[in-house]
């Protein structure tokens, strides 16, 4: 079946678009090609709407870099928040709780008018680095500011857990499970001592 031919989604189908290694704010000085991943992220925000998606899911490294440029980050927002806002209603549930870095989802927010969500976790370019006595990622300047869903990070460096975000849409129901990514001795370590979880 080609793109084309996609109907818009019914009430029990869940349409999810995935977008990973975006690497937002690579070559951003290059006068050629330095404005290349941004343009691709919006062409994915640009699907996503158009085939009425109902969310989009980014699969790590939105960011090149851990710490991206003001550039990188003013940029970034402003395309996220051109896609995501709007006036029509979120069609899928989240069943369970505490799943992501800031609260609730932000379509469920009060004051916010999302009408496309985004869910991400981080991978090994823009995973969490200290800042003073805070691990923080640049997703959790999008998260706080309600413009990304950010789930899968492990704070904890003794064990990793792992919990779905349970969804549902219709008769539907999905268990979105995800990780942030880690260095593969501390991963490797957490499986051979058995501090490792899946819920």
């Amino acid at each position: 079946m080609s793109i084309e031919a996609l109907h818009p989604p019914d009430e029990n189908t869940l349409r999810i678009l995935v977008s990973t290694d975006n690497h937002l704010g690579y070559l951003e000085r290059d006068p050629i090609r330095g404005l290349d991943s941004f343009a691709a992220l919006e062409e994915v925000l640009y699907l996503a709407k158009k085939y009425k998606s109902d969310m989009v899911l980014l699969a790590g490294d939105l960011f090149h870099d851990n710490k991206p440029t003001r550039r990188t980050l003013h940029k970034t927002m402003d395309i996220i928040k051109r896609y995501t806002m709007g006036p029509d209603p979120v069609k899928i549930q989240i069943l369970s709780e505490k799943n992501f870095a800031h609260g609730e989802a932000n379509y469920l927010q009060e004051f916010y008018s999302v009408d496309l969500p985004i869910f991400s976790i981080h991978g090994n370019h823009d995973d969490p680095t200290r800042d003073g006595n805070e691990l923080l990622a640049a997703l959790d300047l999008l998260s706080v500011t309600h413009l990304v869903n950010y789930f899968g990070r492990q704070d904890m460096i003794d064990k990793v857990e792992i919990a779905p975000i349970l969804l549902k849409k219709g008769d539907t129901h999905v268990a979105l499970y995800g990780m942030g990514a880690l260095r593969d001795e501390r991963l490797n370590r957490m499986w051979q001592a058995k501090k490792s979880s899946f819920s």
